[in-house]
């Protein structure tokens, strides 16, 4: 910041309270610590809402934005650009932002024009590749970042390459609170004469707690009197997906270890004030947790820093905290060495009193507005190092630099055509036709459709999502006949199956939605059973003589090895396959009809996609430039005069030396078509291949041979197809699951950040 750095516009970016989380608890201490160290600045705050009626924040929030929307993220970097903000201070967490591996925030940080200064609360040593694609695009956009501990900056510098003069490493901060003994506060707890132990933040299974219960029942018989609390409510996330099932067990076990007497829960969250007197009781910190790789624990500076005796295990911020003899360090989940370590401190006063007055002396530098200091000092070196271009009007705006406007997700249409059995075919207009039943093809689809927006619609969706989805597996595993390993597809409204196996192209549909579901389902049980009906329907295929089948099936297996990707039987089958696909190939391709078939008929992309996603993970060479050739092939031929895309039409079709049928132009092709080129772009990087999908994804919006768009807005419908003339009025489920799948997967385009690829042997 420049010498005036009093009265510089400072905003800060993160959760925010009443949100109950350590970063919102951070973000606001940092804030009112720097308010308070510079007076003269106008600190605000930018507040990541998980819920969609956000929260009662402070004054001090000026904006919000949706965890999962990604346009809220664009629309926060034109207020701080609007709002001539001089410095941005993120809070970054992997979990705390939207898309894959919190890609979500680098939306933002494209197009703020500030300087951007990250602190970092987690620093992977092994992150996934997704994870690593997205520190090292938040390093490249943040002028400085910000660890709370040497290690941190290690990581950096070792697993990322970023330099040491990028990193500021600034301690955690803590309040002030006086040193003083533990009797002053205990009386007002109860626990007057009893030696307090302690663990406070909010609970769940990572924290290791069931260990130091099992080390009480071994101190206990040496110190009758002491007490463990364990203060603090369960995590939130934690809360919504499995109650109080954690702390329910550990009551339970306290009760089974006779220890029931000396523990303490105190499910709440609870204010600073408070917290400073929960310290204020304690004689030693337990911090049991059962991870090496935490670079920062909030908890345990606030507790160090007060100058109380910690026993930890040693993941890296205790180690660094508690080294030379200011704590103890334990192994993990080990009871026995927590009861030694807390009975050795309790055993020995003198000892125990030393390590306290020497923590105590270490936290006077943590203190907040010690730590407020130190953060000024780093906003002002970002911005000594960047000279920031004023706002130039709306010339950033162009559509070439502007991402693409996409249509609002609308579910109203797909819970329109759904009961508890499944989705209906069909519809006549927008209304459900109860007279063609259902089939398993529409509900493999909208299962897939399910799972996909699970991992990037808003949350206000999700509830709505979960009971769908339930709904559609339910239907598949119903369709499953477990004696012959076959898939029925019809099924009357009165749910009689019309027949005993279904054709093998919905055969591989309902394998490559199991697939989905067990690769990517947050949903415990809804993942094993899919995963248990991929595995059941699987092994037919290698019999089916479809192309079609072959490539959902292909699909499938992609998605299934999410889960588990050394399962040799299945690696076995996508071989198989794959040959079948490059068998095929070449018996039919010539160089002006480079394809599989000597027709085309639908689905057709989905035979690129396959090969493309197959050739680039086994690897295999040949397979990925079959289909990336192919699929150049498919979008020269699936083009209009206009340049708008052209479907192959199903009135006809198109045979090699035949006529082509342009109409009847189906969704389904259009949707299959967006979904290769995607797969393309992921593995070549070539940009040509996602203006490809956008211009295919625009022909439901109106850039087609008749102008006019299929997806109506109102419904949340998809017209069933494009004739000569009209469109068709009736919005069926694969229309409509074709273009909320093409929806889903332009949104998931417009901000995953896609591992990278395989390596160049597929190139």
């Amino acid at each position: 910041m420049s010498e005036d750095s009093q009265s510089q516009r400072i905003a800060f970016l993160g959760d925010y309270l009443p949100r109950l989380c350590g970063i919102a608890t951070f973000t606001n201490d940092l804030c009112e610590a720097i308010a308070a160290a510079a007076p003269d600045s106008d600190c605000f705050v930018g507040a990541v809402n998980d819920r969609i009626e956000g929260y009662d924040y402070s004054a001090r929030v000026r904006f919000e934005l949706q965890e999962k929307e990604l346009d809220s993220y664009r629309r926060a970097a034109d207020f701080l650009n609007f709002n001539n903000a001089d410095v941005l201070c993120v809070q970054h967490e992997f979990g705390i932002y939207g898309g894959s591996a919190g890609s979500h925030l680098l939306a933002l940080l494209k197009e703020v024009h500030m300087p951007v200064v990250t602190t970092l609360h987690t620093v992977l040593q092994t992150p996934t590749s997704s994870q690593r694609k997205v520190m090292m695009e938040l390093a490249a956009r943040s002028d400085r970042l910000i660890v709370m501990a040497r290690k941190g900056a290690e990581i950096l510098r070792d697993t990322y390459d970023i330099p040491d003069d990028k990193i500021d490493i600034i301690a955690h901060g803590i309040p002030d609170l006086p040193f003083i003994e533990s009797t002053f506060y205990k009386a007002q707890f109860g626990v007057e004469g009893r030696e307090v132990l302690l663990t406070f933040g909010l609970i769940g299974p990572g924290k290791g707690i069931e260990h130091a219960i099992e080390a009480l029942s071994k101190i206990v018989p040496t110190h009758p009197n002491v007490v463990y609390l364990v203060l603090g409510a369960t995590h939130p996330n934690l809360l919504a997906h499995e109650g109080e099932r954690y702390r329910l067990s550990l009551e339970r076990l306290a009760e089974d270890l006779g220890v029931k007497e000396n523990v303490i829960f105190y499910n709440r969250f609870v204010s600073l004030d408070d917290l400073k007197e929960f310290i204020g009781a304690t004689d030693i910190y337990l911090t049991p947790y059962l991870n090496e790789a935490q670079i920062t624990s909030g908890t345990l500076a606030y507790v160090f820093g007060s100058g109380k005796a910690v026993v930890s295990t040693p993941y890296w911020h205790a180690q660094e905290l508690l080294e030379k003899g200011r704590g103890v360090l334990v192994p993990f989940k080990d009871p026995q060495a927590i009861a030694e370590g807390v009975c050795g401190l309790l055993n020995d006063p003198e000892r125990l009193v030393k390590i306290r007055h020497e923590a105590y002396a270490m936290g006077r530098d943590m203190l907040w507005p010690s730590v407020a200091q130190r953060y000024l000092e780093s906003f002002q070196h970002a911005c000594a190092d960047r000279k920031v271009s004023p706002r130039t009007a709306f010339a950033g705006w162009t559509l070439g630099n502007r991402p693409y406007d996409l249509p609002e997700l609308r579910l109203d249409h797909l819970v329109r055509m759904s009961d508890g059995t499944g989705i209906f075919q069909h519809a006549i207009f927008n209304v459900p036709n109860f007279h063609e039943g259902y089939c398993t093809d529409d509900n493999a689809r909208a299962y897939i459709l399910c799972t996909l927006l699970d991992e990037i619609a808003d949350r206000s969706c999700i509830k709505t999502l979960e009971n769908l989805a339930a709904s559609y597996l339910a239907f598949c595993a119903a369709a499953l006949d477990y004696k012959t390993g076959r898939f029925r597809n019809f099924m009357s409204h009165g749910r009689v199956w019309l027949e005993e196996a279904g054709s093998e192209d919905s055969h591989g549909r309902a394998l490559w939605a199991m697939g989905t579901g067990a690769g990517r389902s947050r949903n415990d049980g809804n993942s094993r059973l899919a995963a248990q009906l991929f595995e059941r329907g699987l092994s037919v295929v290698e019999s089916f003589t479809s192309p079609r089948a072959w490539a959902f099936t292909l699909l499938g297996i992609h998605e299934y090895l999410r889960r588990s990707n050394d399962d040799p039987k299945i690696s076995a089958m996508r071989e198989i396959l794959t040959k079948k696909l490059i068998t095929l190939w070449h018996q039919c391709a010539t160089e002006e009809w480079p394809w599989f078939e000597p027709g085309l008929t639908y689905d057709n992309a989905r035979l690129c996609q396959a090969l493309i996603l197959s050739g680039q993970w086994m690897p295999n060479k040949e397979a990925f430039e079959i289909g990336l050739k192919s699929l150049r092939w498919l979008v020269s031929i699936h083009k209009a005069p206009s340049g708008c895309f052209r479907p192959i039409g199903s009135n006809g079709f198109y045979v090699r030396n035949g006529a082509r049928a342009d109409f009847d132009q189906q969704p389904v092709e259009t949707q299959a078509m967006i979904s290769a080129c995607h797969e393309a772009f992921r593995a070549t990087r070539d940009p040509m291949w996602s203006a490809e999908a956008k211009r295919t994804f625009e022909w439901f919006l109106g850039r087609n041979d008749l102008g006019i768009p299929l997806y109506d807005s109102k419904t949340g419908g998809c017209s069933d197809g494009l004739h000569a003339d009209r469109i068709s009025e009736n919005q069926g489920a694969e229309s409509t699951l074709a273009f909320h799948l093409s929806l889903a997967e332009m949104n998931y385009a417009e901000h995953l950040i896609s591992e990278p690829p395989v390596g160049e042997s597929t190139r």
